[in-house]
């Protein structure tokens, strides 16, 4: 017993280090689980090998007798029929289990794909965007409102409210006063009355807020907003980043795409970011009327240029320098009009009025220009709601290719979760092979055997097949969670396997025919195949049920371990010896 369990235990910890490879997100969220796990598996291998040999000469008596409790001699007693039943009716058996697998590859695109369930963080953010150029005044009050309405409408459910509107010039997240985000931690789900899920309530509120004009509000929670500015640069689930030369023809394609993601399904929050709306003062030189009264346009654009503070000498107190800067009286900064009345000194002493030297216009401009990888770009960003992101980014790149046409040298970029999304699939699609690579490696170093060995890996497409339907049922996309479980469930769904195997070679290296050898050992390995799907599902439990902080995380990865041990028990039970039972005779004779 020792070898098989020993070999089954490095399998887990080998199938574990693929999870140290994970990057960014999901490196941080799983990296410590495995690093434990390792760990864990480490300390109990030691002690399996030391102290336990000792404790058992102590604590077991030489005439110890084995006694079966009543639920394993009823369980022996249901599992034999069942047993030879299943090795009478081989191809029914092999058949179901093909048709296990191949349902199981039907149900993999349905689930969707997400890049890590959202957590509920008991507070939510909401992003408000007026028009640019609005007075910060008028900025504090649309806030104030806000707060105020939100707390009238939801007394049983917002704890605190308050709202940051702008950021300091030297801060390092910039905002101009038309942004502001109003922050409102919850209080205990269980005291809600206007909604059951947080989902619920954001769309409550978002009902409440409609009605206020000349906003648009973007619904999110502050580490999730954080974490996607840090690493999409965008505050929604889904950002989509129209890339280009001329910032008119950005505009209008961002608004087209604009259009087409309000029409899926599932879209919400959609909106482009601000870039225009910047009340603007133009002041153009009148080359004539500085050529008649001879002023250098220079003297001109330095009044102008004063407007804003010009920097015109420095004061040294010791070893400390401050700049000078000079900027023109506030009641020239009021209107086109003021302005048009600043004096210009000719060269002949005149005081010449601005006016009569430039012409004056507002105007609307950019309010902000923003470039990735020296490209101007127009970011549309989305939130996705009661669907996965997977699904919603390949409707909207179907959407957006047939329906927006981009001029020649501009093109789109998805980011956002989703660009998170895809990265870790690449790296899963990397990371899953390698683990599945050493599983049958180590299996071959255990049995010697390449026929043993891939009966034994066989646990593994059933494992899955447990895992999607398990997910399926509960309504939970694939997501790095999940693909986390799949990985441990690569390692965990072998061990029983392996202890089946070995005491059916066991038996035939002592002479037993085939198939009484299978049933023998099927029944007396019965009760260690069961424990091991018991602790292994048992332990996965608690992290499947829970909805507390941080459990949506958690869930996907219990979920697939415990479908996954149950469909991989029913394989060793049934399946392998099936399988054992018509292919052992060939692969023991090519042994």
């Amino acid at each position: 017993v020792r070898k098989p369990t020993m070999f089954g235990e490095l399998i887990i910890m080998i199938v574990y280090l693929p999870v140290l490879a994970l990057q960014g997100v999901e490196g941080k969220l799983f990296r410590p689980m495995a690093l434990t796990v390792i760990f864990a598996l480490l300390g109990s291998m030691v002690i399996s090998l030391t102290l336990m040999p000792v404790l058992a000469s102590l604590g077991l008596g030489r005439k110890t007798e084995e006694r079966e409790p009543f639920l394993v001699r009823w369980l022996k007693e249901t599992y034999r029929p069942v047993l030879a039943f299943a090795l009478r009716r081989r191809a029914v058996v092999i058949g179901i289990a093909l048709a296990c697998l191949v349902g199981a590859g039907i149900l993999v695109p349905r689930l969707g794909s997400e890049f890590v369930p959202r957590l509920k963080e008991g507070a939510i953010v909401i992003n408000t965007i007026r028009l640019a150029g609005v007075s910060l005044d008028e900025s504090v009050r649309y806030g104030t409102q806000i707060e105020r309405t939100l707390m009238a409408k939801f007394p049983d459910e917002i704890e605190r409210i308050w709202t940051r509107t702008g950021s300091a010039e030297v801060a390092t997240d910039p905002m101009g006063v038309e942004l502001s985000d109003v922050f409102l931690t919850l209080k205990p789900r269980e005291k809600w009355r206007r909604a059951r899920t947080q989902d619920d309530l954001v769309s409550a509120m978002e009902k409440e807020l409609d009605s206020f004009p000349g906003m648009k509000m973007v619904f999110t929670q502050p580490i999730e907003m954080r974490v996607n500015e840090m690493i999409a640069g965008v505050r929604g689930d889904l950002g989509i980043k129209v890339f280009g030369d001329d910032f008119e023809t950005l505009k209008g394609k961002a608004r087209e795409i604009e259009k087409v993601l309000k029409e899926i399904p599932g879209a919400a929050d959609v909106s482009v970011e601000q870039v225009t709306g910047q009340a603007i003062i133009q002041v153009e030189v009148d080359r004539e009327a500085i050529a008649r009264y001879g002023i250098p346009a220079r003297e001109v654009l330095d009044a102008v240029e004063a407007l804003g503070g010009k920097e015109v000498g420095t004061l040294q107190e010791g070893d400390r320098r401050f700049p000078i800067a000079i900027r023109i009286a506030d009641r020239y900064r009021v209107d086109p009009d003021s302005l048009g009345r600043i004096l210009i000194t000719a060269a002949g002493g005149e005081r010449i009025p601005l006016s009569r030297l430039a012409k004056i216009r507002t105007g609307e401009g950019p309010s902000t220009i923003n470039r990735e990888w020296a490209k101007r770009r127009v970011v549309v960003q989305a939130n996705v709601r009661g669907r996965d992101v997977g699904s919603f980014v390949a409707d909207a790149q179907k959407a957006i290719d047939r329906e927006v046409k981009l001029p020649e040298g501009y093109f789109v970029r998805y980011g956002g979760q989703f660009e998170n999304l895809q990265r870790a699939q690449k790296r899963l699609m990397v990371v899953v092979p390698i683990a599945l690579a050493l599983i049958f490696t180590l299996l071959y170093f255990t049995y010697g055997r390449a026929f043993d060995a891939a009966l034994v890996f066989t646990g593994v497409p059933f494992a899955a097949v447990g895992g999607v339907v398990a997910l399926w049922l509960r309504g939970i996309p694939f997501s790095v969670s999940a693909g986390v479980g799949f990985v441990a469930l690569s390692g965990v769904s072998v061990l029983g396997e392996l202890v089946l195997v070995s005491a059916i070679r066991d038996l035939l290296a002592a002479g037993v025919p085939l198939l009484d050898a299978i049933q023998r050992a099927a029944e007396q390995r019965l009760r260690p195949v069961l424990m091991t799907a018991f602790v292994a599902s048992l332990g996965f439990v608690p992290m499947a049920l829970n909805t507390g902080l941080g459990a949506e995380v958690q869930r996907p990865l219990a979920t697939v371990v415990i479908g996954g041990v149950v469909s991989s028990t029913l394989l060793t039970l049934l399946v392998l010896p099936v399988l054992y039972a018509t292919l052992g005779r060939g692969g023991h004779g090519n042994g």
